[in-house]
């Protein structure tokens, strides 16, 4: 017997989108996420609709048994079918494998990567699209490790970023963890970026594509590989500060497993890229 998850959020009242502007899609990989779904897409939408922003949500579950594709369904109902846009895959396949499908299926000309658990706010990505058109980037990147956007900011350019980036929620080994691997990163690879273990991405989506056709690493190793071959590949990155807040519901997706596949990434990066 099917069970049902009703949901009562608040609604987005519409506002007019200029025509001919930009259209963002948002990827965001889920696996039991029926709790955070209603409201991160709530806080895009959110977001989108007040800067008068183009936008759709493509969630990609990996056959998650808590109910998240019933409710992204009745999220569709809810915001438009054209705007949340439910892909799901047959099992639990792999964090860059889900971004590879989710591109499938984007119909904006820039792609957001970001997590459905809340460690990535919204209220960042009129930033990122900020910075992004100050400098005609093709990557925007969130970083916890830096106070200022990157390329900095001219006495006479916008304001840009929401202050320093920051890490809440983490115990002190967590933090030495994330900072050890970041640290260990840029020595190897040189990326040119604070934070090159960060998810939450602003893409040219023709730039995306590109680079994705030539990685081959899986899970958390994806995001590190794709600053790293777009840099090598000339493909221009700024950074905004964020700050990270460890997930409300569920548990941390990242395994023992993944600590040990990020330690031999970077070195098949250094050898490889």
């Amino acid at each position: 017997m099917s069970t049902s998850y009703a949901i009562d959020m608040p609604s987005v009242a519409a506002s007019t989108i200029p025509s001919g502007s930009d259209k963002y899609s948002v990827i965001l990989p889920t696996y039991n996420e029926r709790k955070n779904l209603p409201v991160i897409v709530w806080l895009l939408a959110k977001t989108f609709e007040s800067k008068g922003i183009q936008w759709e949500i493509i969630v990609v579950d990996d056959a998650s048994p808590d109910g998240t594709q019933e409710v992204a369904k009745q999220l569709a109902g809810i915001y438009g079918e054209d705007k949340v846009v439910l892909r799901p895959r047959a099992g639990k396949l792999g964090l860059g494998t889900a971004y590879v499908h989710g591109l499938n299926f984007c119909t904006g000309n820039f792609v957001i990567i970001m997590d459905a658990d809340f460690s990535h706010h919204p209220k960042f990505i009129p930033e990122f699209i900020k910075l992004q058109k100050l400098h005609n980037l093709d990557i925007v990147t969130g970083t916890r490790y830096s106070a200022y956007p990157s390329p900095r900011p001219t006495s006479t350019s916008p304001s840009i970023g929401l202050g320093p980036g920051g890490v809440y929620g983490w115990d002190l080994k967590r933090k030495l963890v994330s900072r050890g691997a970041n640290y260990l990163a840029d020595t190897v690879l040189r990326p040119g970026v604070s934070d090159l273990t960060g998810s939450f991405r602003l893409y040219r989506l023709p730039v995306l594509r590109d680079i994705i056709s030539r990685c081959t690493s899986k899970g958390y190793v994806f995001q590190m590989e794709i600053i790293v071959r777009a840099r090598s590949l000339g493909y221009t990155v700024g950074e905004v500060p964020i700050t990270f807040v460890d997930r409300i519901f569920g548990e941390s997706k990242l395994s023992g497993n993944e600590i040990v596949g990020y330690a031999k990434g970077v070195g098949s990066l250094w050898w490889g890229v």
